[in-house]
This record gives structure tokens, C-alpha cells and sequence, in this order.
């Protein structure tokens, strides 16, 4: 179960004294990925994309223990589970916000994705996770290839966010730009950096196994 945490208990003592009361403490990363791997298994198996991705980036995430404490409000949120979400075109044409439990085991996951985003786009109302999980936000923009995108800085959602577009083709290889914003309260750049380097590496070794 999520539990506040004294910030003086925690690693992340200096950047809540130094972030957690600036203007903008919200950095963004570009980075291109080699998915080239991802587009093979989805055409193999038949699987979405975006799921696949998805997974891949809480596979990323898990191993970087800075991902499991994000400030809400002005405390300090400590987290047992992450969850991935993503953005639904529902039944009226609109988007909803989706979030589905990361589970190591990809077909679990998978399923869970299938029957949640179904619902949720049938429903129209949201599924919610982030009492309970630190969510990531994506969010794909996949009718226009783009370069890149800031997300905002509300001051109230805090989560790491993921943007991306359609990806590229070049030569025999597929390639996607990703842009990853987060709260500079919760990690610096050499955890994001790892986060990012994780990513590809899920991306790279991804199997289906069933």
C-alpha cells in the first residue's frame, strides 16, 4: 500500500528542499529508439504496438527504485506497484485515460490491457489506478510522425509522462522518438538517463512466449 515518507528518510532529501517548490521542476528527455524488434513480434503475433510498448517501459521501470516514490501535493508518496497508462478512443469518439497494473509476466499483462482498454473505451469513464500504483502517463500520437513533445506542468500531476508519434522506417530498421517528462523531485537525470537505456534494452530482447 502507498505510505508517505519523511523526504529526510529518503535519498531524494536534497532535490524535495530544492523542487518541490519551483516554478517548473519538470524536465524532459528526447530520445530515438531502435523498435525494430517490437514491430517484428507484434506483426508475428498479432499484438498491438502501443501494448507492447507499454510493457516494455514498466519492464524499464521497475529496476529503477526512484520510479516507486513521486511527490503528491506537497508529500512525499512511497509505492509498492507501478502501473502503465494509456490514452483510449471511446465509443463517442473522444479519449479516456486507461491504467493498467504492470505485470512481469507479458501475457498477463496483455490480457489485462485487451480487456481494460475495451472497457473503458465501451464505458467512457476512466480507469484509475494511482491510489494504489505510481502511474506513468503516455500518451501516442500516431497519426503524424513528430520529433518530439513537452507535456505540461500542471502542479498537480506529477507523474512521469510519455509522449510518442508514428514511427519511422529507415532502411530495414523502425525508429520512434519518445519524449519523457518528470518531476526533477523524484529523480535526476542519471536515473532518467537509466530509465531510457533500460527501455531500449527491454525493447531489444522482448520475446512473445506463450
Amino acid at each position: 500500500m502507498p505510505k508517505e515518507v519523511n523526504p529526510k528518510d529518503t535519498t531524494r532529501a536534497a532535490a524535495y528542499e530544492l523542487w518541490m517548490n519551483a516554478p517548473n521542476p519538470m524536465v524532459t528527455f528526447f530520445k530515438t529508439f531502435d523498435v525494430t524488434n517490437l514491430i517484428r513480434v507484434s506483426r508475428k503475433r498479432k499484438l498491438k504496438f502501443n501494448m507492447l510498448l507499454d510493457y516494455c517501459i514498466g519492464s524499464a521501470a521497475v529496476n529503477v527504485k526512484e520510479f516507486y516514490t513521486l511527490p503528491v501535493g506537497d508529500k512525499l508518496i512511497q509505492y509498492d506497484t507501478i502501473a502503465v497508462n494509456t490514452i483510449v478512443k471511446n465509443k463517442e469518439g473522444e479519449v479516456s485515460s486507461c491504467d493498467i497494473l504492470y505485470d512481469a509476466d507479458i501475457n498477463k499483462f496483455n490480457e489485462e490491457y485487451l480487456k481494460y482498454t475495451a472497457e473503458v473505451a465501451a464505458s467512457c469513464r476512466d480507469r484509475d489506478l494511482s491510489e494504489n500504483s505510481m502511474v506513468i502517463g503516455t500518451s501516442a500520437i500516431v497519426d503524424t510522425e513528430i520529433d518530439g513533445a513537452v507535456g505540461m506542468n500542471s502542479g498537480i500531476f506529477n507523474n512521469p509522462f510519455i509522449i510518442w508519434g508514428r514511427y519511422k522506417k529507415k532502411w530495414l530498421k523502425y525508429y520512434l522518438t519518445l519524449s519523457f517528462q518528470f518531476h526533477h523531485t523524484q529523480m535526476d537525470g542519471a536515473h532518467a538517463g537509466r530509465f531510457l537505456s533500460n527501455l531500449q534494452n527491454e525493447i531489444h530482447r522482448l520475446k512473445w512466449i506463450t
